[in-house]
Order: C-alpha cells, then sequence, then structure tokens
C-alpha cells in the first residue's frame, strides 16, 4: 500500500481516535499530522518489517498521553499560582481589616514603630536607623561604626526579619516602614 492510500484511509479515523483523548479538534489534528509526516519520511524503511496501523496508532496514543500529562503540569501550576495569589489577597484583607484606624492618629503609629524598633538589639537598631531613617548607605554606616559593609548588610537583614515578624499584623505599616 503506498503512503497516499494509507494517509487517504487511516487519517480520519487516527485524528477521531486522538480526538477521544486529547478532546479538542485542533490538537488532536496536530498530533496526526506530525505522526503521518513523520510516517512519510520512514514509510518505506516501516512498510517492510511494521505493521503500520499499530505503528501508528500507538505513535499517536503516546503523542496523546504526552500532550495530556503537559496539559496537567500546565493545569498544577496555573492551579498553584492561583492558590498562592489568593492566599496573598487574603493574608492582606486581613491585615487590612485587623488594622485599627486608631493606629492612624501620629501618637499610636509612632508608638507602634518604636515598640517594633526597641525589640530589636541595639547595634541593630542603631545600623537600621542609620539605613532606612537617616538614609545613609551602607558603605557609609560601616565607615562610620567602624564595621565591615558585609556586618551592616546582615545587621540591615536580621533588622527586617525582626521587624516583618514584629509588625506582621500591621502589614500596610510594615510596607511603609520598608520601603
Amino acid at each position: 500500500m503506498q503512503f497516499q492510500e494509507f494517509y487517504t484511509l487511516w487519517y480520519s479515523r487516527l485524528k477521531h481516535f486522538a480526538r477521544e483523548y486529547v478532546v479538542s479538534e485542533n490538537d488532536a489534528e496536530d498530533i496526526v499530522q506530525e505522526v503521518f509526516t513523520e510516517l512519510y519520511e520512514k514509510y518505506d524503511t516501516l512498510t517492510h518489517h511494521t505493521n503500520l496501523i499499530a505503528y501508528t496508532f500507538t505513535t499517536i496514543r503516546n503523542r496523546c498521553i504526552d500532550l495530556l500529562r503537559r496539559r496537567i503540569r500546565e493545569q498544577g501550576s496555573a492551579k498553584r499560582i492561583q492558590e498562592e495569589y489568593l492566599l496573598t489577597l487574603q493574608m492582606k484583607f486581613n491585615s487590612l481589616d485587623i488594622l485599627d484606624n486608631e493606629l492612624f492618629k501620629e501618637n499610636n503609629l509612632e508608638e507602634v514603630i518604636e515598640k517594633a524598633l526597641n525589640t530589636l538589639p541595639e547595634r541593630c537598631r542603631l545600623i537600621f536607623i542609620k539605613h532606612k531613617i537617616e538614609g545613609k548607605k551602607q558603605q557609609e554606616i560601616a565607615r562610620e561604626l567602624n564595621l565591615t559593609p558585609k556586618t551592616v548588610e546582615n545587621q540591615i537583614g536580621i533588622a527586617y526579619r525582626k521587624l516583618r515578624q514584629e509588625l506582621k499584623n500591621y502589614l500596610p505599616l510594615l510596607m511603609f516602614l520598608l520601603s
């Protein structure tokens, strides 16, 4: 049997077979076209040693499995991203919901920030204040306090972590303070 005859006889059946599994008409057509293109390139060598119908069905089956696996992974990734986004939204909503309007009165705001800063170790607090409040660069702070720039960087990181924990119920305030 010539390739053209095989193609004409089996194309629509194979496409229907693929569509049953991948659901999409376009995906089924793409899979069958790819398989027939590869089959055309190998047709002369395959016809002598292979049951072409079994070979073609098996190849299409495998391509359908590959496509479905890829789609399942993509859907899983999209679902995880969506779940993380929803958790972030929920956290922000809860944070705003908890945030008391009284907090934004000048005295209360300063009190909350001062209380959080006072939880830091003395050197860590000093470095953080110089960096965030006074606006000094890490190199400048290192020279001023006779420390290595790496020590200053580490202390600022420690301050961020501790303040993040201390101000976890005040997310908007934390974002304002740490920006």
